[in-house]
């Protein structure tokens, strides 16, 4: 049974920080990369961040280079998304994604495999 569980969420002022987390279980961490994804409302889904195993393949989307960061823990399965500098526009639903195939994680509305419930950020 796969779950990707995501936290960390919440309010922020413009130019404030969040981190959030994704805890993974059930697949194969050494064959799955792993990302974020954002959609704000009426808005489509889009991938904002994507690591490989072995922390290859980093990807962001330029809405948010230079101030998003990716970072993973294998020893404890998680999936991190360091957010500064964060701006109004930032203001989505989050949800964190794995899936074989890196170029997923590009762009709008790719069919991944697993996902998790989402975690709302909301930047003021």
């Amino acid at each position: 049974h796969v779950q990707l569980v995501e936290s960390g969420g919440g309010s922020v002022q413009a130019g404030g920080s969040l981190r959030l987390s994704c805890v993974g279980s059930g697949y194969d961490f050494s064959m799955h990369c792993v990302g974020w994804f954002r959609q704000a409302p009426g808005k489509e889904r889009l991938g904002v961040a994507r690591v490989c195993p072995g922390g290859s393949h980093t990807y962001y989307d330029d809405s948010v280079k230079g101030r998003f960061t990716i970072a993973q823990d294998n020893a404890k399965n998680t999936v991190y998304l360091q957010m500064n500098s964060l701006r109004p526009e930032d203001t989505a639903m989050y949800y964190c994604a794995a899936d074989v195939d890196r170029f997923k994680f590009i762009g709008y509305g790719w069919p991944l495999n697993y996902w998790g419930q989402g975690t709302q950020v909301t930047v003021s």
